[in-house]
């Protein structure tokens, strides 16, 4: 069967992955509502392409924190990739490096950072949650930043884990031949069985729910990596972020895993670009399944994307050349978006590009 586009992976990683592990990657918290609107808030966005435009040469080039990439479409973090295929993170940092972009490394990842970065050569963030244990977090970000890691994504709405019904239903755990390969030598690396999820049972014992302002301070004074705020959502959340200095915000409701019935990231977004006032770049995660999608996202003022679900489903259907391709088709078809909108560059992209709800509701002023 051709593939010719992100969301067909899904229905093929379903079929290929036991339901604990296809569920675990696919669920939301709850109710779902908000995993449903991080897709369908990108419905409600509309174009206004521009005509007439020379497009026989678009340039899609970008850098984030000054690393040059051939886009602005990054690698999320998710965790546990082998679940997903036996290659997992190698193949994710693999095709990541191929498509000349940034893959981030999930704390939880199956892999360890000296694993991934002996994939050979590609700009790596790593994604942080923050244990109890200090120490054990102080040597993981050195050893990340010794492993030629560049960033610090600091995953800040997970002090307990959300309600994830499917994971309670199956009584999630790590399949037993799999370790949390960043942890495996300091004994953190196993989840036992619980009742419900294994997952809740480990974050309720492992996270730090005291986490808070000062501890991105604190980061501060154990690395030189710059720090990005992931899971940044109100323009008041960005003004303490800036405060407390970080390079960076993701907008991430960490796939509508965690607190159900927050908006959509894309719609989200705005708030947080216009707070920000252009002194930190913004990116965003959550939904995006389409070249269109990207466009939307930076004509709201993102300085690219990050893509988590699309990544374990076609490393499920197809490993590393999976990945590969989903990076190619969001290429494309965002490429073809800037041409069809009359954009060359992506400076080219502005908020008069597309229409939202809100500008829709707004009275139209009387010529």
């Amino acid at each position: 069967m051709e593939i010719t586009n992100v969301m067909e992976y899904e229905a093929i990683a379903r079929q290929k992955l036991p339901k604990m592990v296809f569920d675990y990657y696919a669920s939301g918290a709850e109710d779902q509502w908000t995993l449903k609107d991080n897709r369908e808030a990108f419905s409600r966005i509309l174009f206004r392409p521009r005509i007439l435009i020379d497009v026989s040469r678009i340039d899609m080039t970008t850098t984030v924190l000054g690393f040059k990439l051939s886009m602005p479409i990054m690698i999320a973090p998710t965790a546990m990739q082998k679940m997903a295929h036996p290659e997992g993170e190698y193949a994710t940092a693999r095709a990541a490096s191929a498509a000349g972009t940034i893959m981030t490394l999930s704390s939880w990842a199956t892999s360890s950072v000296e694993e991934v970065a002996s994939t050979g050569p590609g700009i790596r963030f790593f994604q942080l949650y923050v244990y109890k244990d200090r120490h054990v977090v102080a040597q993981l970000v050195r050893r990340a930043e010794r492993a030629g890691f560049k960033a610090i994504a600091l995953t800040v709405d997970t002090p307990r884990l959300g309600r994830r019904e499917a994971d309670i239903k199956n009584r999630f755990t790590l399949p037993p031949f799999l370790t949390l390969k960043n942890f495996e030598g300091l004994d953190l690396g196993k989840m036992d069985k619980a009742d419900d999820s294994g997952l809740a049972s480990y974050v309720a014992g492992q996270i730090d729910r005291t986490l808070s302002w000062k501890d991105v301070k604190w980061l501060q004074t154990i690395t030189t990596m710059p720090i990005l705020v992931k899971g940044v959502l109100t323009a008041e959340d960005t003004r303490l972020a800036i405060q407390s200095g970080a390079a960076g915000i993701i907008v991430s409701n960490h796939g509508a895993r965690q607190l159900d019935y927050v908006p959509a990231t894309i719609s989200a977004l705005e708030e947080v670009v216009k707070a920000a006032q252009g002194r930190v770049p913004v990116f965003l995660d959550g939904g995006v399944r389409r070249g269109t999608d990207v466009f939307k996202a930076l004509a709201l003022g993102a300085s690219g994307i990050f893509i988590g679900r699309p990544v374990v489903f076609s490393l499920a259907a197809e490993g590393e050349a999976g990945v590969r391709k989903v990076l190619q088709m969001l290429r494309d078809e965002f490429e073809l978006t800037m041409a069809l909108s009359g954009c060359t560059s992506l400076k080219e992209i502005t908020r008069n590009h597309i229409v939202t709800e809100a500008d829709r509701n707004r009275p139209v002023p009387r010529l």
